[in-house]
This record gives structure tokens, sequence and C-alpha cells, in this order.
């Protein structure tokens, strides 16, 4: 029984000292604000009243580079879950990441937005804790596989961007994207409006059985291929489909439900690229990531080979404005 007992708590304390899942994910120079890069702002927080889902409303905030010029039509990029994404001090930081990219060419000039999940007037914001599942109407907006929510992207929120912004409206220059069931709604909205919407970012999706999200890769399978470009990031150590102990169910597989849409994908011809990590749920390795995901999807941008073209060669200095 002593040794037995040796060999059992020799056993916890390997268990214990395992390394976390999370630990080799950290943020690099590219999400990190950087000497001599100009800054964007972002401006708001704004309202946007839903009709889609009456009675609620969803905030959101609007990232304008410091290379933006009204005189020239920038490219989109629309977060989900935008209190997560702009979070100075979170895991994606994504408004450093344009910043970065921008100045360095390496992205187009882009209006970024950061947008919450929809709620009541009463309903609390989400935040870095509750993004919204037990307090907002985010489980419905983002888990349902059906075309409302790209309603409130293409048909409430873009009319506004477009007024305010001079805005790219071609839909090859718009990109969504999120992560968990930011993720899946981002997917959505291009799925249902690839006119509107064609390349998606997606870290840790949640394409499974929440609200039947897991139909993706049969539908992607049984539909005309769409132009759409599509970066999935997801992990081994994702949830797995076990609850409180309950039998395996593989429609509540995070990582095997990724791994099934990017098949489908990938076996319908689609541009889709994908990185698979041993991150947890959630966005410690999609944040490590987030330049890279963003390099890839906006990597046909126009370029110029002319060796004495100075401006292509230079960094995107800020765009000075005018004093009234």
């Amino acid at each position: 029984m002593k040794l037995l007992y040796l060999v059992v708590a020799a056993a916890g304390i390997a268990f214990a000292q395992a390394p976390n899942p999370n630990s080799q994910y950290r943020l690099g120079p590219d999400s990190m604000p950087q000497d001599g890069v100009p800054k964007g702002e972002i401006r708001g927080p704004f309202t946007l009243p839903s009709r889609v889902y009456a009675g609620t409303q969803h905030t959101y905030w609007i990232y304008v580079p410091a290379q933006y010029d009204p005189a020239v039509a920038a490219s989109l990029m629309i977060f989900q879950d935008g209190q997560a994404f702009k979070d100075p001090d979170g895991d994606l930081r994504a408004q450093n990441v344009m910043d970065n990219l921008i100045y360095r060419r390496e992205i187009p000039v882009m209006i970024g937005v950061f947008i919450n999940p929809g709620r009541t007037p009463e309903q609390p914001e989400p935040n870095p804790k509750e993004w919204g599942d037990h307090t907002t109407n985010r489980p419905t907006e983002y888990n349902t596989p059906d075309d409302k929510y790209a309603r409130v992207i293409v048909d409430e929120l873009m009319p506004v961007l477009y007024k305010e912004y001079n805005i790219s409206r071609d839909p090859d220059q718009h990109g969504i994207g999120g992560s968990s069931s930011g993720a899946i709604a981002a997917f959505a909205v291009a799925w249902e409006r690839p006119n509107d919407f064609r390349k998606v970012l997606s870290n840790v999706g949640s394409f499974v059985n929440l609200r039947g999200g897991d139909v993706y890769p049969e539908r992607v399978a049984g539909a005309e291929k769409k132009p759409i470009r599509v970066f999935l990031c997801d992990g081994r150590n994702d949830n797995r489909g076990t609850y409180h102990d309950g039998p395996y169910d593989p429609r509540h597989d995070w990582f095997l439900q990724n791994v099934r849409l990017m098949k489908a994908l990938t076996a319908k011809g689609y541009d889709v690229n994908y990185a698979w990590g041993i991150n947890l749920h959630g966005q410690k390795m999609g944040g490590a990531i987030l330049p890279d995901m963003m390099r890839w999807l906006w990597r046909d941008g126009v370029v110029s080979t002319d060796p004495k073209d100075m401006v292509e060669r230079g960094f995107r200095e800020a765009v000075v404005k005018k004093t009234q």
C-alpha cells in the first residue's frame, strides 16, 4: 500500500507540474505600441439601435488609422466582441496590430470596427470577465446559424459607416473576425453576405452545437463555392466535447469541428489557411498570431515594383490634417 501511495503521489506531483497549454503563447512586438509608429484613434463608444433584434442595441467603437485620408477609400475590418479585441491590456490588442502593420505597408489602410453583442438598455455592457453570454443577446446573435446577425452588420451598421467614412465598396476590401462565438458569427456574415464581406478571421471558433453551429461543414460541402477567404485558429486543448464527466459528444468538440470545417473548405477549393496549436479555449494563441493572420488575409494589396517609387518603399506616415 505504501508503494502504491508513493506512485500515486508522484503521478499527482507530475500532473500538477505539467506546463499550462497556454504557456508558450505570448504577444510579440507587432502587438505592442512601437516608438515612431503613428497611432490610430479609437472613437466612441457609439450606439447602434437594432431592428433585426427588436429592443436591443449594439455598442461599437471606430478605429481610424493615422494614415486615413477621407479622399481615399479605405479597407474595413470588423471585430466581434469589440471590447475584447480593443482591450489595451488584453490578449488581442488589435489596434496595435493595425497600427504597426499599416505603418509598414503589410496591410492596407483600413478602418477598424469593434462591435459588442446586442443588449437591451437595461443589460450591462460586456467586459473582459463576462463577454455577455449570461447578460446579453450574444448567444442568440452569434451562435445561431442564420442570416439575422449578418443583417445587423450589413443592413444596420454598414450604412452608418459609409455615411461617416470613405470606405471601399469592394467586398474584397471588407474583412470580419472574432473569437469563439464571435468567430462563428463572423463566418456567418461572410457566408450569408459574400457580396459584402470576403475575408474571415476565426480564433477558437464555436462551430459546435450550441445552437446548431456544427452544420457548417455540411453547408460548405453542399453549396456552391463562395468567394471568401478564411483563416482558422484553434488548439488541441480547446473544449473537447465532455461536460461534467459526461459522455463524449463530437458535436461539442471545438477542435474537431474546426478541423471538420477546414477540411470541408479545403475540399471545396476555398482560399483557407489554419493554425492548430495546443492552447486552451481563449485568446492566447490567437493573440500571438493575430499579426500573421491579418497579413495572410490581406496579402493581395496593390504593390508597386518600381525601384524608383520612393513612396512605395517608405513607411505609411500619418496624414497631416489641415487646420481650418
